[in-house]
């Protein structure tokens, strides 16, 4: 399988069914009939990306919660709290940036709940590609490789690889989007088992009824 490319430019070339924005709010084009993902190239923080960089891997936050978006920056203070991260500017911009994504993403879906997934990735976790079974799906790579996107090709393989850079939110649909025909448009996490590299994910989904979801 040839090497992905990395989204990093808005004018670079993406796959079919891919949108690029550099405007948070211009997400909700995941609304459009054409568009089965869309993605947020915003502009790179270096402060922050060395300070989450260098963070120990095993004090990385970890966590699964169904809450409503306004409980998210006090629920995600206690889980860095708890994981003895320092307060800081650059832990300050985490936390915010996790809640903002969360509201927008709720906004977005009409969804009065969201399930807010903090996972820490060190292997080949769902390193095949495929289409969640969801409405939709956020995902934000804070920490190592983002995202890696393809177009199935009529016998099943994924062509037109797209890696997504580190920090862009990606918003992708999933099988439960009303959509007819499929867009043939994948998406994995990369393939890092023995690389020694450590990713700190975000995963945000829409719930209307937590009751449902136990």
């Amino acid at each position: 399988m040839k090497q992905a490319a990395v989204l990093r430019d808005p004018l670079q070339a993406v796959p079919t069914g891919v949108s690029v924005t550099e405007l948070a709010e211009d997400l909700s084009v995941i609304h459009r009939q054409d568009c089965a993902a869309a993605v947020w190239t915003r502009p790179s923080n270096a402060s922050f990306q060395s300070w989450v960089d260098a963070l120990d891997a095993d004090k990385l936050p970890r966590a699964r919660i169904i809450l409503r978006p306004d409980a998210v920056h006090r629920t995600v203070t206690q889980l860095f709290d708890s994981a003895d991260i320092p307060p800081c500017p650059e832990r300050s911009h985490l936390m915010e940036d996790i809640s903002a994504l969360a509201q927008l993403f709720s906004d977005m879906m009409s969804s009065p709940y969201v399930r807010l997934r903090l996972d820490v990735v060190q292997t080949n976790a769902c390193r095949k590609f495929h289409v969640d079974a969801l409405r939709a799906r956020l995902i934000c790579t804070y920490r190592g490789t983002g995202t890696q996107l393809g177009i199935q090709d009529p016998d099943g393989e994924p062509q037109c690889l797209l890696t997504i850079a580190t920090g862009a939110p990606i918003v992708l649909r999933g099988t439960k989007w009303p959509e007819f025909p499929r867009s043939g448009l994948l998406h994995r996490s990369p393939p890092i088992e023995g690389t020694d590299e450590t990713r700190l994910l975000l995963v945000i989904d829409p719930v209307t009824d937590p009751e449902m979801e136990i």
